[in-house]
């Protein structure tokens, strides 16, 4: 990227901090000015409660909101923004969980079936089971079906045809797995699942990192965390189409909605698509590709995900940003604490994952477009370092 040390410069924090390697953008991304000056300006000029005043400040920011509203859905490529929602939540896991209980749980009757992704973030497992276990109590049974996977743990679309049948009623799907970094193919599981059955898209790590478009995609909800997106923790979205089945509404009382966090969201949905997302995944991509064919040439470690896909001249996709790996005599944590006292902060453990994904801990890089290709290369001379250490 021509550009990558002015954009780096856009964010304070690493001005502040200009020794750290920051490489744990899937837990959270760093901020830009354009974002924090934006809540600024709000708090210091509007701050006002969302539908709940008639005077100007409130009427401010009630506009704002609904303006955020329509800036996600031009982000995400609706096709008919006229009849899809956009309801703000904390983040991925109320978002899915809220779909699960107060949209999915009224419509299931017994002997329904529901297919859901063992292997991906427990965010996008546990609600479906919990919506299982509590119409459970009430008699009604419903088969929740593992979603099928591949040797390259990719969703394996040929399986998911064979299973889904004239009971199936929802399938639960993620756009880029968060430890493997994958792009799990979901306009493949549309084909499989056919026109009519409702799928939820966990888009907490493709939101702000790539284009995700749900004219191209076909799904019924896009649930993602603001945090990730380089907005403030706290905030994030439940995008719902409105066609297959009931139109979505969260259940019980909305309260004050966290305003500071969805003025941060529409400004870092303006900032990302003035950088580029097409960019921005170009660079994540190549930063990753040149991490993971250093690490394939180093017999001390396991890189994880596709093997196919390690080389940089791999013909296969390339990983999303997001590169995990284990040290074959050194512990995940270990290696964490390791790379941490050289500045470099990656991820050291399970990731959250569901039942039927890795039981052993590991090292999550994962890359935003503020990395450089100088980070990587020290983060490669100190494994590096280490393998030659065996």
């Amino acid at each position: 990227m021509d550009d990558a040390d002015k954009l780096r410069a856009q964010f304070p924090i690493f001005a502040a901090h200009p020794e750290v390697a920051y490489l744990d953008s899937a837990a959270t991304a760093q901020k830009p000015q354009a974002v924090l000056d934006a809540v600024v300006d709000y708090l210091t000029t509007s701050n006002a409660n969302a539908g709940r005043g008639t005077y100007t400040w409130a009427n401010r920011t009630t506009a704002r909101i609904d303006a955020a509203r329509e800036r996600l859905r031009a982000f995400l490529d609706d096709p008919e923004p006229g009849r899809s929602g956009v309801h703000f939540v904390s983040g991925t896991t109320e978002g899915l969980r809220s779909v699960a209980l107060d949209w999915l749980a009224p419509q299931l009757r017994d002997g329904d079936e529901i297919i859901v992704p063992f292997a991906d973030h427990r965010a996008n497992t546990l609600p479906w089971l919990e919506v299982a276990e509590l119409l459970g109590r009430q008699g009604i049974r419903i088969t929740v079906r593992p979603m099928p996977y591949d040797a390259a743990h990719d969703y394996d679309h040929r399986q998911l045809a064979a299973l889904i049948t004239e009971r199936t009623r929802f399938i639960a799907v993620t756009h880029v797995h968060h430890v493997y970094g994958g792009d799990m193919n979901v306009h493949r599981i549309r084909a499989a699942a056919g026109p009519g059955i409702p799928i939820c898209l966990d888009a907490a790590q493709s939101i702000g990192h790539l284009p995700v478009s749900v004219t191209d995609l076909d799904v019924d909800f896009v649930v993602f965390s603001g945090h990730k997106a380089m907005a403030l923790p706290g905030t994030g979205a439940v995008w719902a189409r409105n066609q297959r089945g009931p139109a979505y509404t969260p259940g019980g009382w909305s309260g004050t909605p966290n305003t500071s966090g969805i003025v941060s969201l529409a400004a870092a949905l303006d900032w990302l698509d003035e950088v580029g997302l097409e960019r921005i995944e170009e660079w994540t991509v190549a930063l990753a590709a040149r991490l993971t064919d250093a690490l394939c040439r180093l017999p001390s470690y396991e890189v994880l995900g596709c093997q196919r896909s390690l080389a940089a001249d791999s013909p296969v996709q390339k990983r999303r940003g997001i590169v995990t790996f284990r040290h074959h005599d050194i512990g995940s944590n270990d290696l964490g604490f390791i790379l941490a006292s050289d500045a470099m902060m990656v991820r050291a453990d399970d990731h959250c994952q569901g039942e039927d994904g890795e039981k052993t801990t590991s090292v999550r890089v994962s890359l935003h477009v503020y990395n450089t290709v100088d980070e990587v290369e020290r983060l490669i001379a100190a494994l590096t370092a280490l393998e030659n250490r065996r």
